[in-house]
């Protein structure tokens, strides 16, 4: 597979249609792991991490989870590959600028990725579109297994896989979730349901990870340690959090419906009518604009099999996404009017909200 084939392929992101809980865009676990006796990337010299770089390589290549998929060190990427990757959530920023050395396994279908020399020797994720903890820890355990047989993790039996950062030491897992929450966002009620999580062991970011932006009302919710559980019982607890915020959510829904509809419905008619007709649009204004249609939808103003398009958009609206589509060099404002014409593209043909549905309720 190539950079190329795999770039023109849809994101696992964009088919949530088997999804049961609209709320959850996607589930995602990390594993941080190093080989023994090698220092960690940050510390390594060239010649070090070029020798784990390939006896992980040597080790994914052999694994049947990532026959056919992508193969490619960081140094053969173009700046906008690179940001691509990242935007599909393949890669961290921190990869997209790492040294020699470097580099990155993906699946053909886009659901396991794992880079080599990040933070860590391997951080090995798998995504998973809607709320899926279960099949995506079992997913994650299993390419992790494979890898153990052919690598010598550095492991101590009382603190468990040893990182880089301290802060991943034990089980070395981030097991997270991509929400929606525009009723909790629109209702205020935001930095309360963060405080709260906060106290429950639980981390609270934007959709690009740490110090990133609440772009669209969607946050990652993930666990903040990873000593003293096991990975089994980090799930349950992140779960039993999740299913609480989901029906937070549904509820200021519920009660936003009941209390001012009419303001609700005219933000998502305006959000409608602006991407339907404006000429200038920037990734933060289209994202938080298909998040008001994303609520429609689940409020039941549009067709439930639009949701899809909604989420493939969520993606195809970011910069680099964007610059690909054209085969120039674009400046920020060409950007931004190319957004607005795809966009207008996209929903000329898009179904027209139906307000009578809930007025009515």
């Amino acid at each position: 597979m190539t950079i190329a084939s795999l770039i023109a392929s849809p994101s696992e992101l964009t088919d949530t249609a088997s999804s049961k809980c609209a709320i959850v865009l996607m589930t995602r676990i990390r594993l941080a792991r190093n080989l023994a006796g090698n220092p960690f990337p940050g510390w390594a010299r060239e010649a070090q991490r070029e020798t784990v770089f390939e006896a992980c390589r040597d080790a994914l290549g052999a694994s049947a989870q990532m026959k056919k998929g992508l193969n490619v060190a960081v140094s053969e990427l173009s700046d906008l590959e690179k940001q691509i990757l990242v935007e599909r959530h393949l890669i961290s920023r921190e990869l997209s600028g790492a040294k020699a050395g470097a580099g990155v396994f993906i699946s053909k279908d886009q659901t396991l990725s794992v880079m080599i020399n990040e933070e860590d020797h391997l951080r090995i994720q798998v995504l998973r579109a809607g709320f899926q903890l279960k099949k995506t820890w079992n997913a994650i355990n299993e390419l992790d297994s494979a890898l153990e047989e052919a690598l010598d993790y550095a492991f101590s039996p009382t603190l468990g896989y040893l990182t880089a950062c301290p802060t991943n030491l034990g089980t070395g897992m981030r097991a997270s979730a991509m929400m929606h929450l525009p009723a909790l966002v629109i209702s205020n009620q935001m930095e309360k349901v963060v405080r709260a999580v906060n106290q429950l062991g639980m981390v609270v970011r934007g959709l690009f990870g740490e110090g990133s932006d609440a772009s669209g009302s969607i946050f990652q919710i993930s666990n903040q340690t990873t000593l003293g559980e096991s990975e089994e019982e980090i799930i349950k607890r992140l779960g039993s959090v999740l299913n609480s915020i989901v029906e937070h959510e549904q509820n200021a829904r519920a009660k936003l419906m009941e209390s001012d509809a009419a303001k609700i419905f005219d933000k998502i008619g305006r959000a409608y009518g602006i991407l339907q007709h404006s000429h200038m649009l920037s990734s933060g204004e289209a994202m938080n604009l298909l998040s008001l249609l994303r609520l429609g939808i689940d409020l039941g103003l549009f067709p439930d099999d639009s949701r899809s398009v909604i989420d493939r958009l969520f993606i195809e609206a970011q910069p680099g996404h964007v610059q690909q589509t054209s085969k120039t060099d674009l400046e920020s404002n060409q950007r931004d009017s190319l957004r607005a014409e795809r966009l207008r593209a996209e929903f000329a043909a898009f179904a027209k909200p139906n307000f009578t549905i809930n007025s009515h309720n």
